[in-house]
């Protein structure tokens, strides 16, 4: 599909799968280096968007690991509101482990910070980000980003596990929204 239409807005065709999963590949040869030696990280996926990256890049891990969800949002339709919510909280001890955060995108930054300042209360040895996509242009944070499979420019995208206002997470390619065209 070179267009697709969620709600009342149209998207383009913008990254495929394949291009998708040759960046994990990357990315989890990068990790599987730095990481193999680490006594059970932790691997913190952020729902709902990064289930779909999460359970690709797991799955080509080379070394044992833990898993475990936490649910934030800061999303309104198109637009980050600045605020994040927690959701669903983690549940797992962290205290003494890397921990590794994995999220969908990272624009702004704010749902990172808000994620390391809540995991640091816990007493990781170290935390890790790694993320499908980030915006460059977007992220003014002093965060160092670990792990970055895909640098994307400012715009709203949907699919491999990104929504429009719920729809579009099960698209297997990733589509930009269309600012020229109407519904």
């Amino acid at each position: 599909m070179n267009t697709i239409q969620l709600h009342d807005k149209h998207f383009k065709h913008y990254i495929n799968a394949n291009q998708i999963h040759k960046a994990i590949d990357a990315l989890a040869e990068q990790m599987n280096r730095e990481l193999k030696e680490e006594p059970l990280p932790l691997f913190v996926s952020v729902l709902n968007g990064a289930f779909m990256f999460t359970a690709d890049l797991i799955r080509k891990m080379e070394f044992d690991l833990e898993l475990s969800f936490i649910k934030v949002t800061s999303y309104s339709g198109t637009q980050s509101t600045g605020m994040v919510k927690e959701v669903i909280g983690l549940n797992d001890n962290v205290e003494g482990r890397t921990v590794v955060i994995v999220e969908d995108i990272v624009d702004t930054g704010v749902t990172i910070v808000k994620l390391v300042e809540m995991l640091k209360a816990y007493s990781p040895k170290q935390i890790k980000i790694c993320t499908l996509l980030l915006k460059p242009d977007q992220y003014k944070q002093s965060i160092p980003l670990d792990y970055v499979a895909l640098k994307i420019p400012n715009a709203f995208i949907v699919g491999y596990g990104l929504d429009y206002n719920s729809l579009g997470r099960q698209l297997p390619d990733i589509y930009v929204i269309d600012s020229h065209s109407t519904p």
